[in-house]
């Protein structure tokens, strides 16, 4: 699923010009080796310009909703091109209850280890009863080691709270 920002103008000829933007694109999937497949397929696809989500001043975040379940069932994941304030937004949302911060790093950069350290830190305290998921809306940034400050890959999560 694509989802589009269309812009209609008409020149001074009356000829009309659309001009399409892409804001989101969301795939159905799940946790199995083929569902994580899919995913890093779809990144790669937004990473190397063959879906084009990174027009100037926007980041690109995965968001999960739509979950049939639980983490064992399907669920969307869209990958969004956001505004740097969205991070200051959700960091006030976490600040109210509403969204728990998770924050992995590592030191190797690899981005993969990284997000999937971060992922089972989430299904840790979830199985333990620490963290009680909405199975809502999530939200995932990983910044690789080639912008990163420390030459680290880091992964942050922003889980919806019950």
């Amino acid at each position: 699923m694509l989802f589009l920002f269309m812009d209609i103008k008409v020149n001074k000829k009356g000829d009309l010009i659309m001009a399409y933007t892409l804001k989101a694109v969301t795939i159905r999937t799940n946790n199995s080796e083929e569902g994580i497949r899919k995913i890093g397929e779809l990144w790669g696809d937004v990473l190397t310009g063959k879906l084009s989500l990174l027009a100037d001043g926007v980041v690109p975040i995965s968001q999960y909703s739509n979950y049939e379940s639980d983490e064992k069932g399907d669920y969307d994941i869209s990958i969004v091109g956001v505004e740097h304030n969205f991070f200051e937004d959700i960091e006030k949302e976490v600040e109210k209850g509403l969204y728990k911060k998770y924050e992995a790093v590592d030191e190797n950069g690899n981005v993969e280890m990284c997000t999937k350290k971060a992922w089972e830190n989430v299904w840790n305290d979830t199985h333990s009863g620490v963290l009680k998921r909405a199975f809502t809306v999530d939200f995932e940034s990983s910044v690789p080691k080639e912008f990163s400050k420390d030459g680290k890959a880091h992964c942050y999560l922003y889980i919806a709270m019950k």
